[in-house]
């Protein structure tokens, strides 16, 4: 019998990368509510059932760096979203930190596959309508972050 706690999603079809970001979603879900340590967070999140299958190494930098940059990431995020952050959904809230964050940081993920992974996350984790807001926030956050990007994408 194993100890481990099971995973929210059980859909078989998830890439190592995908599944990193469900990890680091539960671990910023947990930073947000009980403001524990991440370290201590990514220790609990490794021991969860299937976390073997996931990507670690994109695991770890998701959960660090959007904790350690989530004051900059909140900065940036403010004037594209229509009400506090202390009022977004702890899964929106976790969604958009991770998609900016890779968005700033992982120029080598196209921008389109930031936002879907961050839309599909709050399609599987949050309320109904959140992959909407989420998406369309994202959308602003990359017409900025990416600018190239975005406008190379739109002349095609």
């Amino acid at each position: 019998m194993s100890n481990k706690t099971p995973h929210a999603n059980s859909n078989k079809n998830r890439t190592p990368r995908h599944r990193a970001r469900e990890f680091a979603l539960q671990g910023l879900y947990q930073w947000l509510l009980n403001h524990e340590d991440a370290g201590a967070i990514e220790a609990h999140i490794r021991e969860a059932h299937g976390f073997d299958k996931a990507d670690a190494e994109h695991f770890d930098t998701l959960l660090t760096g959007a904790i350690r940059d989530a004051e900059k990431l909140r900065a940036a995020l403010e004037p594209l979203i229509d009400r506090p952050i202390k009022e977004l959904s702890p899964v929106e809230h976790a969604a958009l930190l991770i998609g900016a964050y890779e968005l700033q940081n992982h120029i080598e993920i196209p921008y389109k596959v930031v936002i879907n992974e961050a839309v599909e996350l709050t399609k599987s984790f949050g309320g109904i309508d959140g992959h909407k807001y989420v998406n369309g926030v994202l959308d602003r956050f990359a017409a900025q972050a990416r600018a190239t990007e975005v406008e190379a994408a739109g002349r095609r």
